[in-house]
This record gives C-alpha cells, sequence and structure tokens, in this order.
C-alpha cells in the first residue's frame, strides 16, 4: 500500500511539473545542433519526475541495454553537473551491459530549484537529496536482488551518495570519482550567518555564454568533452547553472562533516578515484576503501579526453563486475591498495 501510494504521487508530481512556472523541473531538453552524436541521449533514454514532500521535484533519466542487465549504475553528479553531460558515459555502460540511472540534484540540472534566479544554485541543507536519493532507489530503481547495485558519484556527490549509504540504503558498491568534501574556511562561515542563506555570495555572476567551459576551467583535457555542458546550458536555458548561494556553501559543509563522523557507519564497498586530499583522507576512514589514481588526469574524467577517460572506464566497470563483499563480511581492517 505504502509503495503503491508514493507511485501515485509520482505519477501526480509528472502531471504537474509544467505548471511550476521557473522554478519547476525541466525535461525533454533540445539537442544542441553543434554536437556530434556521441554526445546524444543513449538509445531508448526516458526521463520521469521524483517528489519527496515539499521539495523541489527532481529530474532523472534511464536507459538499459537490450539483454538482461550485468549491472545497475546510479550516477549522482557533481554541483552545476546535468544528465545531459553524462549521456556519452551511460551509453558506453549501455553497451557494456549495464542499467544507467542519472538524478539531478535538487536545485540544479533539470530539478526543481528552491529560489530564483534559476541559475544560482541553493538547497537549505544536503538532507533533501540524500532522502530522494534513498527513496529513488528503492521506489523507481527497484534493483533485482541479484544484479549488484553501484553508485557513480562525482565531486561532492560523494556527499550525498555516502549519505545515503550511512542512513540505511544498500548499495553493492559506490565509486567516488574526484570525490571532494568541503573546505571550511570561518570568515566565509561568518559570513554566511549575517546575510540570507539563499543571497549569492559577493561578487556573484549569472550564468553568460561568457562563462567558462569545463575546458577553460581546468576539469578537462578535451577541447570537444569541455564544451559538451556549455553546448547543453546555450541551447536550454533552464540547465544553466552558476555558482552556488551561501546557504549551498554552508549546507555543503555541514553535509562534509557529517559524513566525516559517520564514516564507520558506511556499509558498502567504497572506491576512490584521484580524491582530494579531504577525501582521501576520508578513505582511511570508511570500513571498506581503496583508493586509485589515474596520473595526470584532470577532475571531470567522465569528460577526459581519451587518454585519461578509457582507463576511467575500465577500472569502473573491473569494479562493477566485481560483486563486493558487504562491510559485515569485510576484514576488520581491509587493505586499502594505491597503485
Amino acid at each position: 500500500m505504502v509503495r503503491a501510494s508514493l507511485l501515485a504521487a509520482l505519477l501526480i508530481v509528472l502531471a504537474a511539473c509544467s505548471r511550476d512556472g521557473a522554478l519547476g523541473p525541466f525535461a525533454e531538453s533540445q539537442v544542441p545542433p553543434a554536437l556530434t552524436p556521441r554526445f546524444y541521449p543513449p538509445e531508448g533514454w526516458a526521463w520521469g519526475f521524483i517528489g519527496v514532500g515539499d521539495k523541489p521535484v527532481q529530474r532523472y533519466g534511464v536507459g538499459s541495454t537490450r539483454r538482461v542487465p550485468t549491472a545497475t549504475v546510479v550516477v549522482v553528479p557533481g554541483y552545476g553537473e546535468t544528465a545531459e553531460m553524462w549521456f556519452e558515459t551511460a551509453s558506453d555502460l549501455i553497451d557494456d551491459g549495464y542499467t544507467v540511472w542519472i538524478l539531478d540534484r535538487a536545485g540544479q540540472g533539470g530539478s526543481g530549484r528552491y529560489v530564483a534566479p534559476r541559475d544560482l544554485g541553493h538547497v537549505p541543507t544536503f538532507d533533501p537529496d540524500i532522502a530522494a536519493l534513498r527513496e529513488f532507489v528503492r521506489v523507481v530503481v527497484r534493483p533485482a536482488p541479484d544484479t549488484p547495485l553501484v553508485l557513480l558519484s562525482h565531486a561532492d556527490g560523494v556527499v550525498v551518495a555516502l549519505s545515503a549509504v550511512r542512513a540505511g540504503m544498500k548499495a553493492d558498491g559506490l565509486i567516488a570519482s574526484s570525490p571532494q568534501l568541503a573546505n571550511v574556511e570561518p570568515g566565509r562561515r561568518l559570513l554566511g550567518s549575517v546575510r540570507r542563506s539563499d543571497t549569492p555570495p559577493p561578487g556573484w555572476k549569472p550564468w553568460s555564454r561568457e562563462t567558462p567551459d569545463d575546458r577553460e576551467a581546468g576539469s578537462t583535457h578535451d577541447a570537444w568533452r569541455g564544451k559538451v555542458g556549455q553546448a547543453w546550458r546555450v541551447a536550454n536555458p533552464d540547465l544553466r547553472m552558476a555558482g552556488p548561494s551561501l546557504g549551498w556553501t554552508k549546507a555543503y559543509e555541514a553535509a562534509s562533516r557529517l559524513t566525516e563522523t559517520g564514516a564507520a557507519q558506511t556499509r558498502t564497498n567504497v572506491l576512490m578515484l584521484n580524491p582530494a586530499t579531504s577525501a582521501d583522507a576520508l578513505c582511511q576512514r570508511l570500513p571498506q576503501c581503496r583508493v586509485e589514481t589515474i596520473l595526470g588526469a584532470r577532475p571531470a574524467m567522465h569528460l577526459e579526453a581519451d587518454e585519461w577517460r578509457m582507463p576511467w572506464l575500465k577500472v569502473i566497470e573491473a569494479f562493477t563486475e566485481t560483486r563486493p563483499q558487504t562491510a559485515d563480511q569485510a576484514p576488520v581492517s581491509p587493505v586499502r591498495p594505491r597503485p
């Protein structure tokens, strides 16, 4: 009965999503004319929406192999990313036999917004994102018992993914690509306590065509993949994102600290790829965690040149195809090899 009620609520959300105006969710994005087919949506790609409580409705997408999937991969993007930026990677994983889901985070991508302007990334707390990921996996994804479920997170998305697992969400493994925890700056926190949390920080600028693309921002070496996010935003104004609000930054700091203090309760196998220093230290505190390094890669490895992206994909697929032990079955002091 509970599941039926939740599914009914999802249908209501889907029917109402187009009436929320500028803050509402957005789907069926227009493919930018400048992109080549490798960046198009995977064949059979479908969009949907999920809403938890009175929080902004979140957009998700899904595509699957034509045969029985060998694993289910749920992508948790980093700040400012849209599901569209993961289409090439989703197609690669689908071709290799996986079902791929991507959940846009609240206040970002094609999901609903808390505040205007739409390109100001704002959440009062990461808790709704964490709750939405848990309900999304439980109610929408519903992985089969004999099919491994792996979370693929990027950058600060690791905070959402690890927190959801710590809160009881079942996952066979978690991959953190270029994971990063917040660096707490006391002066910025003091400023955030004085001003409204849903306001931009000093110096904030709205998105514009002059906003650096991912290559110009130093996230990838690849000239073509570096333009993918910018191309989608030019063609689809509702996907545009600038910098985060004061409240988003404070929420990220708070969620990062909870991720660190609750590390021992995170019951899944974790693989960190090229972690920032703070995330590298976190790996040492998790019951099952190892670090692998792809030398020379920049942070957005799903958008990197093939020299780095292909090894990244191989590591992800090797991890996904090896069904790991649960944390309860693992040794008390697991070995965390490094290359």
